[in-house]
């Protein structure tokens, strides 16, 4: 504790400067948290970085090499909330606590033969804390997962381990390189391990050692976390995944300094098993995040009505991750249609769901040894409700065959829920330092511990009593303090009459307007009471032990129970969400279809609702023989949100939620791409074109023929020849080589002449009108190809200058009739003046003074050859009026 450190001294290290140097170095690059009584002390850099990141006071603590050495605390009460800023802010880092208390210190210096004064109480890093394995509940967020995740290169395979510590759920996969930008996108991690030098792993990526990444340790590891001989009972696995399990779990085992998560046995997953879709589509459609950052706007932000943490964290797995096995999907959507088709029943059950704990995360604390009484209390009232579930799903009739099989899992903790409620009081506390959980009647002998203590404290009320009546003093008080314990209490004027030697009284200390005294039946009685509060607390850690023991026991039936209430969440909040707006049930064919009648976008829906303005839904229609519709019409007319949509729908269809349409027939889709709104990467050095050919490149590599693509406004960012041209190629691709459904908005008109050559493509435009003036927007699709783009007319509804688009107006009619006269995208250009007066309505002829002074502003006379500036000079006299040759 404090009072065993010394102040530093100015001069050479303290022995506990040498400690705190020692476990800093141990610490690595994380910040180095120092226990030092009631607060974590951070010195130098790390305090630095620290107080400028909580905006705490940084302070100086004597002097390390001849300078003060910088110093900031937190209080260890307060700690998580600290610890949460610092991890979201990027950071790491190392717990140091004492590892034991002062007495046990000193004993140790006795048998040392060290002077108690010189002792330092010991201290060491029992943890390591990241973004990756936190299990606390102030440092996680309730609807969001928290996934670290291992990857491991063998035989040109890439493993990839996934787990969630706050709930234990492990998932091993494998990909090929090139798709593991994908699988790291669904993912989704908080933090990635790789082995050292690895060149393919995320920039943040933490560096571990390559022995830790062998395929045959990895196995070996798996087996004695699960006390198993084998792994075959929980699935087949290859070295790959094995190489990046044994590096997670290493890494778990070095952060926790040998105390290792729950972690629960892995399942083996098939990539090509869900949809594929990149980061930049996941981007695109806002899939669990909106451009601004944060659920807000996000699709999971509008599809979400979970009312459990557990349900949301699914929901956005299920979104993350959509199926391409139509018998699970229809699994799914059965499970919808039967909490949608009983509205009285889904609001029961949701209430009743609304009650349960977290119990997944509480779970997690408990089996990791960071748990509290309170946690206890969730599993105990979680698991007791889902029994009520069970016996009330279990009668339903026309259960869907999802619906029964959680329903099973809903059971079988009897037995625990019995002891639990036995044991615990019935609001358990969030520390069990102070005791108080552990129900009466449990223990016959903390019962007689606790009246023991009891029957102590009213004998010291009874002593209050006596001794203000034997001295006279009314206002004698016996109090209690972490200091003292004990002691007698009188204000100064009566103190005289207890200082006398033989009143029975001891005096203890004097206070500003008070004076403490001690008698020995007082002593008597509180060491009677600290005894046995002692001995009660004593008892009631070995009882906390003894349950904490049964639950780890039980884990992983208490684990499946958890998992089978969030689904029960997820399928009645889809239902609530579906019968909001009146969404469909998605009908999955096994052919290469999109037939959407009545589709709106549910984000844009959402919004223009809380505003009191209609979507306008529109329908599409993809088959083999008409695959690729190429869709004009002006900006803001609605074809990004047409894109999107589809692909959303697509999306939650696939998911196994209603989609927001009349009817869907949807053919299931192997690969989601969207290149819709690219923006730069100033970081990696990448323009906005740049950003969208990588993307278009990625379509074209990896698209396949069950594909569905979205593509807006392909090659917008570059010349207009070039930007035509590769929007011409790519959408021939699409159409000829790669021949899967897309959707592809552009604003070049020379594009409907592809409807000519390519027999799948057909022509779309959004509808506008101009009404005096004014550009009018329909919202609405329609046959055939754009009339025209309405582009000045957008332009003003932004509210450029009237003088720009008048300017604008009359060179879009100069280039329009030169392409009427030559069939040239950009003719006439070139005969169009310098300038003009953008106050004009029309371009007006500039006077030839106007003209000279034009041209004198536009030479560039330093870089003139005598010979091109007496040619120049020549020019200008012949362009002035009445001048002579």
């Amino acid at each position: 504790m404090a009072a065993l450190d010394d102040p530093l001294p100015v001069g050479k290290p303290t022995p506990m400067m040498a400690q705190y140097l020692r476990l800093r170095e141990e610490a690595g690059d994380a910040l180095l948290f120092y226990r030092m009584g009631d607060f974590f002390e951070l010195f130098f850099e790390d305090a630095k970085t620290a107080a400028a990141i909580l905006d705490i006071a940084l302070t100086t603590r004597g002097e390390h090499g001849g300078a003060p050495i910088p110093m900031c605390g937190v209080p260890v009460h307060s700690a998580e909330s600290y610890l949460a800023r610092l991890i979201k802010a990027g950071c790491r880092v190392a717990i140091a606590e004492q590892i034991e208390t002062p007495d046990e210190a000193k004993a140790r210096a006795k048998r040392e033969g060290t002077p108690s004064s010189k002792v330092l109480v010991g201290r060491a890093i029992v943890r390591l804390v990241t973004a990756g394995t936190l299990t606390e509940e102030a440092l996680l967020e309730p609807r969001r997962a928290n996934v670290l995740v291992a990857l491991a290169e063998l035989r040109d395979a890439i493993g990839v381990a996934a787990v969630d510590v706050s709930t234990g759920a492990m998932v091993l996969e494998e990909c090929a390189a090139d798709q593991l930008g994908a699988v790291l996108a669904r993912l989704n991690p908080s933090e990635v391990v790789v082995p050292e030098d690895w060149q393919h792993g995320p920039e943040e990526a933490i560096f571990r050692p390559r022995s830790t990444f062998a395929s045959d340790a990895g196995g070996e590891r798996l087996k004695a976390v699960h006390g198993v001989a084998t792994l075959d009972a929980f699935g087949s696995f290859t070295r790959a995944m094995l190489a990046a399990a044994g590096g997670l779990v290493s890494y778990l085992d070095h952060v926790g300094r040998g105390s290792l998560p729950l972690l629960l046995p892995p399942v083996a997953r098939e990539t090509a098993s869900t949809m594929a879709m990149d980061a930049a589509t996941r981007g695109s459609l806002e899939i669990l995040e909106s451009a601004q950052g944060g659920r807000a706007g996000s699709l999971i932000g509008a599809v979400d009505r979970c009312v459990t943490g557990a349900g949301s964290r699914l929901l956005a797995e299920d979104l993350s991750a959509p199926l391409l096995d139509a018998d699970a999907i229809e699994a799914r959507l059965a499970l919808v249609q039967f909490w949608r088709d009983r509205p009285i029943e889904r609001a029961q059950l949701r209430d009743i769901l609304r009650a349960i704990p977290d119990l997944g995360r509480a779970l997690g604390r408990v089996v990791a040894r960071r748990g509290s009484p309170r946690d206890l209390g969730q599993l105990r009232d979680g698991l007791s409700e889902a029994m009520r579930l069970h016996h009330w799903l279990a009668g339903a009739p026309e259960r869907p065959a999802l619906l029964a099989e959680v329903t099973a899992r809903l059971t079988g903790h009897g037995a625990l829920t019995d002891l639990l409620s036995r044991a615990l009081v019935p609001t358990p506390p969030t520390e069990r330092s102070s005791g108080g959980f552990i129900a009466d009647g449990y223990d016959a002998a903390l019962d007689e511990l606790r009246a023991t203590s009891g029957d102590a404290r009213r004998a010291i009320a009874a002593m209050e009593a006596r001794y203000r009546d034997e001295t006279g003093i009314a206002t004698l008080k016996i109090r209690h303090n972490g200091v003292l314990g004990y002691f007698i209490e009188v204000a100064v004027r009566h103190a005289d009459a207890l200082m006398a030697p033989d009143s029975g009284f001891t005096h203890r200390q004097t206070m500003a307007g008070a004076v403490r005294f001690n008698s020995l039946k007082l002593h008597e009685e509180a060491a009677r009471i600290a005894e046995a509060g002692g001995h009660a607390l004593a008892c009631e850690e070995a009882h906390f032990e003894a349950l904490v023991a049964e639950v780890v026991a039980a884990r992983e039936a208490i684990a499946a129970t958890a998992a089978a209430i969030a689904r029960l969440d997820v399928g009645a909040g889809n239902a609530e969400r579906a019968g909001e707006a009146d969404w469909c049930r998605p009908e999955l064919l096994d052919e290469p279809c999109l037939a959407i009648t009545a589709g709106r976008h549910p984000v844009v829906e959402a919004a223009l609702a809380r505003t009191g303005e209609r979507f306008v839904a529109n329908d599409c229609s993809l088959a083999s023989d008409n695959r690729l519709w190429l869709i004009g019409g002006p900006n803001m007319g609605g074809k990004s949100t047409f894109l999107r949509q589809n692909a959303l729908i697509v999306l939650l269809a696939q998911a196994g939620c209603f989609v927001p349409a009349s009817a869907a027939r949807i053919g299931l889709v192997d690969r989601l791409f969207s290149r819709v709104g690219a923006a730069d990467n100033l970081a990696r050095g990448r323009s906005t074109f740049m950003v969208e050919m990588v993307e278009t490149a990625a379509i074209l590599a990896q698209a396949t023929s069950r594909s569905f693509v979205i593509l807006d406004e392909v090659g917008r960012g570059t010349s207009t020849y070039d930007g035509l041209a590769l929007a011409w190629a790519v959408a021939e691709a699409v159409h000829s080589r790669i021949a899967c459904r897309c959707l592809f908005a552009t604003h070049y008109h020379e594009l409907a002449r592809l409807a000519e050559t390519c027999e799948a493509l057909s022509l779309h435009h959004v509808r506008a009108r101009e009404w005096q003036g004014d550009l009018v927007l329909l919202h609405e699709l329609a046959d055939g190809p754009a009339d025209r783009s309405y582009g000045l007319a957008v332009a003003r509804l932004a509210g450029v200058p009237a003088p720009v688009v008048a300017r604008a107006k009359a060179v879009l009619e100069k280039l329009e009739a030169q392409r009427e006269a030559t069939g040239g995208i950009a003719a006439g250009l070139g005969d169009l003046p310098l300038f003009a007066n953008l106050r004009a309505p029309e371009p007006q002829q500039a006077s030839p003074e106007l003209q000279l002074a034009d041209s004198l502003r536009a030479a560039d006379l330093d870089a003139l050859t005598p010979r091109e500036a007496l040619d120049l000079l020549y020019e200008w006299k012949r362009g002035l009026p009445g001048a002579r040759g």
